[in-house]
């Protein structure tokens, strides 16, 4: 935190000061010198830093869970204020929510698009289906019986469908 010298305890001395800005993260494009707590950057390395601890969710979802995930994006829940901006290209995002039952017929498409997301990726399996097959396990023949037999799987959030709650606490903690 830095402050200015008007704010500060030593109200006697009001001498000019350049404070150091301390960041925890060493991050090389601030000017780490600042005169009363304004920060000089270009407009490009503003947007690199904030990109920089934002998760770009991948919008994929094949049954009920999705209808789950897509209600994180009204307003209810607000998913764009934990920084999480959703995405239709894989080639943009850095995570991947499984929301649903995955198929035999869906399991190549799902493994072509985590192989197309850049890295650091994450994946949070989302529902009973798509962790265990859930119940349509025992009686079909096309079920992936868990997601993590194709990709593998950071987060696993159970339930069916697990509330947006759930959603968010596996995203902010996981």
């Amino acid at each position: 935190m830095v402050l200015a010298p008007e704010y500060s305890d030593n109200k006697k001395k009001k001498e000019k000061k350049i404070e150091k800005v301390m960041n925890s993260i060493e991050f090389p494009v601030f000017d780490r010198t600042t005169e009363n707590s304004v920060i000089s950057t270009t407009l490009n390395d503003l947007s690199n830093w904030s990109r920089l601890s934002s998760l770009w969710p991948l919008l994929y979802g094949t049954s009920c869970c999705f209808i789950e995930f897509a209600s994180l994006i009204g307003s209810r829940f607000d998913f764009d204020r934990y920084g999480l901006v959703p995405r239709s290209s894989p080639r943009q995002a850095d995570l991947i929510l499984t929301a649903g039952t995955v198929t035999m017929k869906m399991a190549p498409s799902l493994v072509r698009l985590y192989e197309q997301m850049p890295e650091p990726k994450y994946v949070i399996a989302m529902g009973a289906c798509t962790i265990t097959g859930g119940m349509f396990s025992t009686d079909s023949y096309s079920t992936v019986r868990g997601v993590d037999k194709l990709i593998p799987v950071d987060v696993y959030l159970p339930g069916c469908p697990p509330k947006p709650e759930a959603v968010i606490d596996a995203i902010t903690v996981g």
